[in-house]
């Protein structure tokens, strides 16, 4: 039997016809039977897809086979084969809905003015270097950080990244403009953004850890500056980097320690919760 897979990956870089990269990457998936979610758009990719391991890695090599992609940051991690509903292909304005399509450029090295990228290592040499004054700021929804984050990070109160930047342009992180802010998300695509919607707006000191939360537990699991469990985008729903993870979580209902996530009020809503196995019992 085939080992299922799932690969996570994006691409800033101007796309002149993301319909006809639409068209193509709907069709390779469905020959190879594979299912996931893909957003193009004017400004690049955003690509979560799983299937059997031989098929992805067919994928893989069709979509380095696109010269604006052939450098693309393939992240890979194991699936259970039933992690996707559906393969869903989409054109939108953004491959990362903040509501700034017209602010953000991208060129073929990425987005203009973001952040300065970290790895997992020089992200611990700068805490080192500067301490307590570096400020791990979370770029993911509130709920994926109830389950796991950066020790003492700042977690701004927003339910889609939309809230963003209102919540910026309101003065409410006003305090954090002059310290060192260190961005950080699932696999590093919304903070390619939001590290530049944060320098536009004032903010001195910006940087964004490269490769996101994946990389850095692919480089420290749970023996470094993260705790708890990691928020996906599939069936799976939740993530461990080891087998030591921390349970930071707390069930919205009933406040026992969990690290579930789960769709609320049913798995047909959009809302997502905290909720323990007793709240809301796996269907």
């Amino acid at each position: 039997m085939a080992t299922p897979k799932i690969v996570l990956f994006y691409v800033f870089t101007p796309l002149p016809d993301p319909d006809a990269i639409r068209l193509w990457q709907s069709a390779v998936c469905e020959s190879l039977g594979l299912r996931g979610r893909i957003i193009v758009s004017p400004h690049g990719i955003n690509a979560t897809v799983g299937g059997d391991l031989p098929a992805v890695k067919r994928y893989v090599r069709a979509t380095r086979g696109y010269p604006a992609f052939r450098d693309a940051d393939i992240k890979w991690s194991p699936g259970r084969g039933d992690d996707f509903p559906r393969l869903s292909v989409k054109v939108r304005p953004e491959i990362v809905t903040f509501g700034t399509p017209t602010e953000i450029t991208v060129t073929a090295d990425g987005v203009v003015g973001g952040g300065v990228r970290l790895s997992p290592d020089e992200v611990h040499r700068l805490v080192e270097e500067r301490g307590d004054d570096v400020v791990f700021f979370d770029g993911r929804n509130a709920v994926e950080a109830e389950i796991g984050r950066f020790a003492g990070a700042v977690i701004p109160p927003v339910a889609t990244t939309r809230d963003f930047v209102p919540l910026i342009e309101s003065g409410a992180l006003d305090h954090l403009k002059d310290r060192p802010l260190v961005t950080y998300c699932t696999g590093g695509v919304r903070c390619e953004v939001l590290s530049a919607l944060l320098r536009n707006r004032g903010f001195e000191e910006v940087y964004q850890l490269d490769g996101g939360i994946v990389r850095y537990g692919e480089r420290f699991g749970d023996d470094g500056l993260w705790e708890g469990s990691l928020y996906v985008f599939d069936k799976r729903m939740t993530v461990d980097f080891s087998d030591h993870a921390r349970v930071i979580g707390r069930c919205s209902e009933c406040g026992a320690p969990t690290n579930r996530i789960a769709n609320h009020p049913d798995e047909l809503g959009r809302e997502l919760a905290v909720l323990c196995l007793a709240c809301r019992p796996e269907s």
